[in-house]
């Protein structure tokens, strides 16, 4: 049953995604707009040229005369016109008669075919998307999908929705989301959402076998992209970590960890959801570093050394080494060597101080 829903699914990959084809019908509209418009300005030119060459019109007579023949108002000539004029006069009408309606057809397709305003809103969205690098891709904007958007938009990180459903596509696009309408299976639809450039992409629906089928598609796109997943149960979370994902969380079992724990610790689950931002009276925070992301005078020395208290007034409390290995609450005598990064915890403050003092302007977020 998984690999017959591949199958439709590799069949899908063939076609454009929702939103490229929105891209390039307004791409499509705003072309034969700029043509007609185009062609307006041309005959008018034509017009103004025909009127001076052939009766003697001033520039302001033939200007006037062309724009009273292209309007079909009805006013009488500023003088006269000859046999040839009458002619000429003959032709910029009936040409105007075609590249008016072509106008009136292009303008009332692009209105009639879907909202005008909705339309330019998704065409800038679109390219501004395209312009996106180290951001988060968020697969789905069910209840997962949007806790993660609002700790995203919480923590100042930029991020894309993907997302089919039409009513939640709608909720999307009032709310002023950066979204993508399509299916996240479809390397289209990926490609669209910047995944080449992306940091992190998030996996959050409900069925298990489009899970798969994303991390697939999103590890054959981007190798070095990390690959966070939904699992439903245990045998899924092997799937999807076969299939590519970095992590696979299986909410129940955190969900289950999480209300078993306050039994026993409530005030420790309250201290833990304080330090992971979660709560509206966030104050402290934690921040993982790594060695790459740190200034030359702070690499390759021991804690002590750095005064990393003193200057900002955050606490080391974590360390992973190169072999993937950690330390919890290192020592002074810990070494920062390359390979390793840190967990810093601090408040808002603290931690905005020991990004400008300890990290390098240029630093990128951890993949």
């Amino acid at each position: 049953m998984l690999t017959n829903k591949f199958k439709v699914r590799r069949n899908k990959n063939k076609t454009r995604s929702t939103s490229q084809q929105h891209y390039q019908r307004v791409s499509k509209y705003l072309r034969n707009i700029a043509l007609a418009a185009g062609l307006l300005i041309l005959t008018v030119l034509i017009g103004v040229v025909g009127f001076m060459f052939i009766d003697n019109y001033s520039l302001s007579d033939a200007f006037y005369m062309t724009i009273i023949t292209l309007s079909t108002v009805g006013y009488g000539e500023i003088q006269p016109l000859s046999f040839n004029g009458r002619l000429f006069t003959s032709f910029i009408i009936i040409f105007n008669i075609g590249i008016f309606a072509y106008a009136i057809s292009v303008l009332s397709s692009f209105i009639i075919e879907g909202d005008l305003r909705k339309f330019m809103k998704d065409y800038r969205m679109y390219q501004k998307i395209q312009s996106l690098h180290n951001h988060t891709i968020i697969c789905g904007f069910g209840r997962h999908g949007r806790e993660i958007s609002q700790e995203l938009t919480k923590n100042k990180l930029p991020y894309v929705i993907i997302e089919s459903d039409e009513e939640k596509v709608e909720e999307l696009r009032k709310g002023g989301y950066a979204f993508i309408e399509g299916d996240a299976a479809m390397d289209q639809t990926l490609l669209d959402a910047g995944i080449e450039h992306a940091m992190s992409i998030v996996v959050t629906f409900g069925d298990d076998a489009l899970n798969v089928y994303t991390v697939l598609t999103a590890r054959e796109l981007n190798k070095l992209v990390r690959v966070i997943a939904r699992a439903s149960n245990h045998a899924v979370e092997r799937k999807l970590l076969r299939a590519g994902a970095d992590y696979a969380v299986l909410s129940e079992v955190i969900g289950g960890f999480y209300m078993a724990t306050l039994i026993y610790q409530p005030r420790m689950v309250e201290f833990l959801n304080l330090l992971s931002n979660l709560g509206n009276d966030v104050s402290m925070s934690f921040k993982e570093v790594d060695y790459k992301d740190l200034r030359p005078e702070f690499k390759d020395k021991q804690i002590r050394d750095l005064n990393l208290r003193s200057q900002t007034g955050v606490n080391i409390i974590g360390a992973r080494l190169a072999n993937g290995k950690y330390i919890i609450n290192p020592g002074p005598e810990t070494a920062i060597v390359k390979g390793m990064s840190l967990v810093i915890l601090g408040d808002e403050q603290q931690v905005n101080t020991f990004e400008q003092v300890v990290m390098h302007p240029n630093h990128r977020p951890l993949a």
